[in-house]
């Protein structure tokens, strides 16, 4: 639906609004009530113990936007994306030093392809769209969007505890603030390169990023993955790769994903990570869609014995109507080697489980 008054008021209160500016306003509301068992709060290892919660982007990241495009002629146009995410059981925004945390860019589309810059995604996170078992579900708890992607990298013994290229946060680096990002497609190919600038004074290398991602889809399959490099400010490099595919039979989906990541993280000292990932999906009925999905984290640093997790989901989505979703989730992990850790010197649960019902509203 179109929106142009409602963002020139949203953004520039008292200027003119132009019909023809080609606004969207759009947005998903997730929120369901969550149960588990040996899990804390953002689903971290804890003591043996049941807790229930009102918890925000189970099936969908909570989340408000704006895209705009406007034709330019010749096969050129004009776009832009603005989008943040919201805590929809406080209605807080998911980063409180941020309107825009998950996008904010400016770019030009043509015949040779789309080129944007501003604060995007890293290929990782481009890549894993058509490959992640879960579709990229419950991006907070997803291993791929969290160990892969590396939107979440601060798990105990083994976080980086540092920021690598510029994404303002340390730990997290899914989504990259200075990035220029070319996207082209050739028949079934799809091309992506991106360049994330530091804007470290007297060192273009520091805090920087920049990597290439390459897909190929047919109708009934595609292969997908992505190799980037990241800098922290003291210029030590992170090197990630992933690669999946997915393939649809008989009405069946199956997915799978690979990824390392390796890190400096001083001197002598490095981070090791991999996910391995595996699911399968079919709608059971017109309107039930059944998503199973399985996977394994390994970590090694320098210094710590190495642990991990393997983690299983089970996703009901019954879709009401176009824009309404009514789901069920469940998950079980199984922590390995040190993962699960202490409090208050106190061994926290080896296995943990969740269990949501959830209702997702698009507009």
């Amino acid at each position: 639906m179109r929106h142009s008054c409602t963002l020139t008021a949203l953004l520039m209160a008292g200027s003119p609004c132009l019909a023809q500016s080609g606004i969207d306003v759009y947005g998903i509301i997730d929120v369901g009530v969550r149960g588990t068992s040996d899990l804390g709060a953002n689903n971290a290892p804890a003591l043996p113990g049941h807790s229930t919660a009102v918890s925000s982007g189970v099936d969908q990241t909570s989340r408000w936007g704006a895209k705009g495009k406007e034709t330019l002629g010749g096969g050129w146009a004009a776009l832009l994306r603005l989008e943040g995410g919201i805590n929809a059981d406080t209605g807080a925004s998911a980063k409180s030093d941020r309107l825009f945390d998950r996008l904010a860019w400016v770019g030009l589309e043509s015949p040779y392809g789309t080129l944007a810059a501003g604060r995007q995604t890293n290929l990782l996170s481009d890549a894993l769209i058509p490959v992640d078992p879960l579709g990229k579900r419950y991006a907070s708890f997803n291993p791929n969007i969290n160990v892969a992607g590396l939107s979440n990298t601060a798990f105990g013994t083994h976080a980086l505890g540092r920021q690598y290229g510029p994404s303002g946060y340390a730990d997290n680096f899914y989504r990259l603030d200075n990035t220029v990002k070319y996207t082209a497609n050739a028949g079934p190919w799809q091309a992506r390169a991106a360049w994330s600038f530091g804007e470290a004074p007297g060192d273009a290398s520091a805090s920087s990023s920049h990597g290439a991602a390459l897909a190929y889809q047919r109708p009934d399959w595609v292969v997908s993955g992505a190799t980037m490099q990241f800098r922290s400010r003291e210029d030590l490099p992170l090197n990630a790769w992933t690669l999946g595919a997915a393939v649809r039979i008989a009405g069946w989906d199956f997915k799978a994903n690979a990824a390392r990541n390796k890190a400096n993280t001083g001197a002598d000292k490095t981070l090791r990570q991999r996910v391995l990932s595996a699911g399968v999906s079919r709608e059971a009925r017109p309107g039930l869609l059944v998503t199973t999905a399985w996977y394994s984290v390994r970590r090694e640093t320098t210094g710590f014995s190495g642990d991990g997790f393997n983690r299983g989901f089970l996703f009901l989505e019954n879709t009401l109507a176009p824009r309404t979703t009514a789901y069920a989730e469940a998950d079980y992990t199984v922590w390995r080697g040190d993962a699960a850790g202490l409090t208050a010197s106190r061994p926290n649960g080896r296995h943990g489980s969740g269990l949501t019902l959830g209702l997702m509203h698009k507009f």
